[in-house]
């Protein structure tokens, strides 16, 4: 028989809740809340109740319901409130107040216990992943966040996202209209020192790969079709009568190549930032590496910046791969989280809601890797807890995780506690509304 995760020897209420409560003190969500006014005097509503009713209420439901979430709330605080104070809450402010603790979540995630590196990348301080993905919103919501891609869906968000691999967690998140294109979502400074920056083709610009060259960082990108680079010298000699590629186009001799593997330095055209109104054109040298695909039955072409002597064309390509652990951070918030399930048609309650959505990523990224530790310590192959199959148990288990936390804070709720709310919430608020069977039953 399955034990209950709660009640073993392992004090896994003292593990959970103070994992959790360290990563949003309860100091801390009151302070928030009085920052961005949110509570504006201490009643009845308690941002730590709030906050953590909300995300193990909602946050990982796919059907989400404010009735649930306040009779949650009435539950755990012990008390009653008016619909009127209860959705009042609902509000610009509580999106800050999200936003503020997705921010400090994801910080105190790039503070604690990182994952193995191999030796190979021990040389970066981080491999960094970036991606974006749309949100279809109500119709309504058009004047905020007019779409670009489809009729059918008047209105879009694009959430940018960067992962970091070796922290496995979120490093930033930013909301943009439908129609910022990905180079603008991205900024490039002295942070991408010494780390790797991985990104898919609608990040593809020379101008970008010369601003983190720039700024002594390194990337890895696939080729465009429509690229072009020249070649200027080749890093692997080939035996036998080899086509000779030294200035000559990537394009051209693609096609007449017999080799598995490519490991050349390439020319590229750019153009530098404006100075006094006028762009300059210019050029830079990249490494490029070319794979040939037996099931494509074609090259696969990646463009970097990392030395031969470092990564090797194999390892290069092995390392874009990685590049799926963010579309898997994206699987995740949809399948699990319903972040892209947003009906509301009010602004502030999308990017609430947006940023609510992160907090539950980072609270189960949290529990995820103190299961992870308990699982090794038990001789259990660490690579075998996989994210999404984790994210479907800490889903069934958000309530286990919620009384794990209350306890914790020393706020355990009993039975009474939810029969009086029961019976306080099955009462229709329309005293006065008729119904057919008074006078027949009741």
């Amino acid at each position: 028989m399955t034990q209950n995760p709660l009640t073993t020897d392992i004090p896994y209420v003292d593990i959970f809740g103070k994992t959790l409560t360290e990563a949003f003190p309860t100091q801390f969500l009151d302070q928030t809340a009085k920052d961005t006014r949110l509570v504006k005097r201490e009643r009845k509503i308690k941002p730590a109740l709030l906050f953590w009713a909300f995300v193990f209420t909602i946050g990982v439901r796919i059907e989400r319901s404010l009735s649930m979430l306040k009779r949650n709330y009435e539950i755990m605080s012990r008390t009653t409130l008016s619909d009127s104070s209860w959705y009042e809450r609902f509000s610009p402010e509580l999106a800050e107040f999200f936003h503020r603790c997705a921010i400090r979540g994801i910080e105190h995630l790039a503070q604690g216990s990182h994952r193995a590196v191999s030796e190979r990348l021990k040389a970066f301080l981080d491999v960094i992943i970036a991606d974006s993905t749309v949100i279809r919103l109500n119709e309504k919501l058009a004047k905020y966040w007019p779409t670009t891609r489809t009729r059918k869906a008047a209105a879009g968000i694009k959430v940018g996202v960067i992962v970091s691999a070796f922290a496995n967690s979120l490093k930033s998140v930013s909301i943009f209209g439908e129609r910022t294109s990905e180079l603008k979502t991205l900024r490039i400074g002295p942070w991408i020192r010494d780390r790797i920056l991985i990104f898919d083709l609608g990040y593809y610009a020379h101008q970008l790969f010369a601003r983190i060259k720039d700024n002594k960082g390194y990337f890895i990108s696939r080729v465009k079709n429509i690229a072009d680079p020249l070649i200027i010298s080749s890093l692997r000699s080939c035996r036998g009568n080899s086509i000779d590629l030294v200035g000559k186009h990537i394009r051209e001799v693609l096609p007449r190549l017999q080799r598995q593997v490519l490991d050349l330095i390439v020319e590229v055209k750019l153009k530098r930032r404006s100075y006094n109104g006028k762009m300059s054109g210019d050029t830079e040298r990249f490494r490029l590496v070319a794979i040939y695909n037996i099931e494509d039955r074609k090259y696969h072409l990646y463009i970097t910046n990392i030395c031969a002597a470092v990564l090797t064309a194999e390892e290069i390509a092995k390392l874009y791969g990685a590049r799926w652990e963010i579309e898997l951070v994206f699987k995740e918030l949809k399948s699990k989280y319903a972040f892209d399930a947003i009906k509301t048609t009010k602004k502030f309650i999308v990017e609430a809601l947006v940023w609510s959505t992160i907090v539950v990523l980072l609270v189960s990224r949290l529990i995820y890797n103190e299961v992870r530790i308990i699982g090794e310590t038990q001789g259990k192959s660490i690579v075998r807890f996989t994210q999404m199959r984790w994210s479907t148990i800490f889903a069934e288990g958000s309530d286990k995780y919620l009384m794990a936390v209350m306890q914790y804070l020393g706020m355990e709720f009993t039975i009474g506690d939810l029969i009086a709310v029961q019976t306080s919430e099955a009462l229709d608020p329309h005293v006065n509304r008729k119904r057919f069977r008074d006078g027949l039953w009741a």
